[in-house]
């Protein structure tokens, strides 16, 4: 195969993460017990990815969530006949109400 005339150049972030993730596969390996490692290299393994990926922790939150909600009405009316008038297209017929 020739070689890439456009080589790929990545950052430190870039190549941290493709390291981290040789680490996880080697160890998905061990597990499926497709190589072996000693408990040395097992104990370095952990201290690498400690070092790379935040160790998740169970957090609470706690307090309260205010939020603001906008309702629109129409303008009151002050006569039924009124306000029928206005909205008597809105309202459903008698006949789909049975």
């Amino acid at each position: 195969m020739p070689a890439r005339v456009n080589k790929i150049r990545h950052d430190e972030n870039t190549r941290a993460k493709i390291k981290v993730a040789e680490l996880i596969n080697r160890f998905h390996k061990h597990f499926m017990g497709e190589c072996e490692l000693t408990p040395t290299q097992v104990q370095a393994g952990k201290i690498l990815l400690d070092r790379a990926l935040p160790i998740l922790q169970s957090v609470e939150i706690s307090g309260e969530i205010t939020t603001n909600k906008v309702i629109r009405t129409p303008p009151p009316v002050n006569e039924i006949a009124a306000w029928q008038k206005q909205y008597s297209d809105q309202l459903p017929n008698q006949k789909d109400l049975n």
